[in-house]
């Protein structure tokens, strides 16, 4: 029974409102919010003095990206940085790779994962919570730069001109909802199986059936992924290009050929060990790919490594909480640009650390550095190539304060050459794996 203690009493609604009274510039304050919203009501435009767009280390990029109304910013990402060296190697002015071929098999590979997942499981009760999570993944778009690399070490690449985006693949929502019904159904269907007494053996036959039919969906919604083709260009001196019958795989072997091992994923999660090598082999849904893991460095680490990588002239995948102190319009990340404490008078400072833990912070977003500004051999701020088009930010550059670089910024993907001494033995190390409900899901 609820006792008067924990109920909210009228007198307790009396003492809040005589202290909404007593706070100064209370009225003003309401009428700026309720006109203007929260966001706009609490910028600092002081704050712009340091945001200006000049960097003193800058990797030439050319035209950005756009992922749409997809989740797929993880494929984007690892895309954008390899086509970078793509352009610049074949002297060649906004190229793409089709993120709807690898998105094809992201989807097919998800499905077979979360059937697999639900055979292994089936036996368990209906509550049991690895098998909630499971059935709660589901196939979403979503993913790791971990997965992007073993997608293109399985499938290869091909140019976007071969497999050019659909609407359904710009657009994702609608086929999320086809997916994951079709895959309720045959998880419920797996699960009365087993509970009928078939077989392993029987549950993975009805599994390739049920794939039979998810790759048909896939088709009609992004296209029949080519087996062969011709690649031909025109390089920036005008020269023409043209190489037959390629397949994906041997197109990234010739054009692009990366070899994803030699790159390693410093973390900053403070709500975990430290100098440790975590792994999430919940979200390892291509079988025998590369593994995610995570050196646990802290920020500075991340930082030095960047830095290195943007001085030899290679951009960065960054995973961060893209959400946060953002201006998507103007292209602001900067938490000193937005004032949301002050404008309530009420103190909304969460260590890195908390943020994990209470899970008010996670990894929604990856992005690529393509820039630094360093004054006194200190960081100030980073120059951002964001996947969300050309018609936010500065033709969809984003610039970012070095402070929401500290709150915000969780993992970058660096080349080992770059890492300290420190980070190598950790990546020595055995991997601690995480379960599936851990803050860095």
């Amino acid at each position: 029974m609820m006792t008067k203690e924990q109920d909210i009493t009228y007198q307790d609604l009396q003492k809040f409102n005589q202290d909404y009274e007593q706070t100064p510039a209370s009225a003003s304050l309401g009428r700026a919010v309720q006109e203007n919203g929260v966001i706009a009501a609490s910028r600092n435009y002081a704050a712009k003095r340091g945001l200006n767009r000049v960097f003193s280390i800058e990797v030439e990029t050319g035209a950005v990206t756009a992922q749409k109304k997809s989740g797929r910013c993880w494929l984007f990402a690892t895309l954008n940085t390899m086509r970078h060296e793509f352009e610049k190697k074949y002297n060649v002015k906004d190229f793409q790779f089709s993120q709807n071929y690898n998105s094809f098999f992201d989807r097919l590979e998800k499905a077979n994962h979360y059937l697999e997942e639900v055979i292994r499981l089936a036996d368990r009760p209906s509550d049991d919570r690895e098998l909630l999570d499971v059935l709660n993944w589901n196939d979403n778009d979503g993913g790791q730069w971990a997965n992007a690399a073993a997608l293109i070490d399985k499938y290869g690449v091909v140019p976007q001109s071969v497999m050019p985006e659909t609407f359904a693949s710009d657009q994702t929502s609608d086929l999320n909802s086809s997916l994951n019904l079709k895959l309720s159904k045959d998880a419920m269907h797996l699960r009365e199986m087993k509970a009928a007494g078939k077989s392993d053996e029987e549950l993975r036959a009805y599994k390739k059936e049920a794939l039979s039919d998810i790759y048909r969906m896939l088709v009609y919604a992004f296209g029949q992924p080519p087996v062969k083709f011709d690649f031909e260009y025109r390089d920036q001196d005008k020269d023409y290009h043209i190489d037959r019958d390629l397949t994906p795989k041997s197109f990234f072997e010739k054009y692009c050929k990366r070899n994803f091992d030699d790159y390693v994923c410093l973390l900053d999660a403070p709500d975990h060990e430290m100098d440790q090598k975590y792994g999430l082999p919940s979200q390892d849904y291509i079988y025998n790919g590369k593994h995610i893991e995570f050196l646990n460095v802290g920020t500075q680490e991340l930082k030095d490594a960047v830095i290195a990588s943007l001085k030899n002239g290679e951009t960065v995948w960054f995973g961060c909480d893209v959400l946060q102190d953002l201006d998507r319009q103007k292209g602001y990340l900067s938490s000193e640009f937005f004032k949301q404490g002050e404008l309530f008078n009420v103190d909304l400072e969460l260590s890195k650390k908390d943020r994990l833990m209470s899970r008010n912070g996670e990894v929604s977003h990856a992005m690529t550095f393509t820039g630094v500004d360093i004054v006194d051999s200190k960081p100030t701020k980073w120059k951002v190539e964001n996947s969300w088009g050309s018609k936010i930010g500065d033709q969809g550059y984003f610039v970012m304060s070095d402070e929401w670089f500290d709150k915000y910024v969780y993992e970058v993907i660096i080349n080992q050459k770059y890492i300290s001494e420190r980070a190598k033995q950790i990546n020595h190390q055995a991997k601690i794996d995480l379960p599936a409900w851990d803050s860095l899901r």
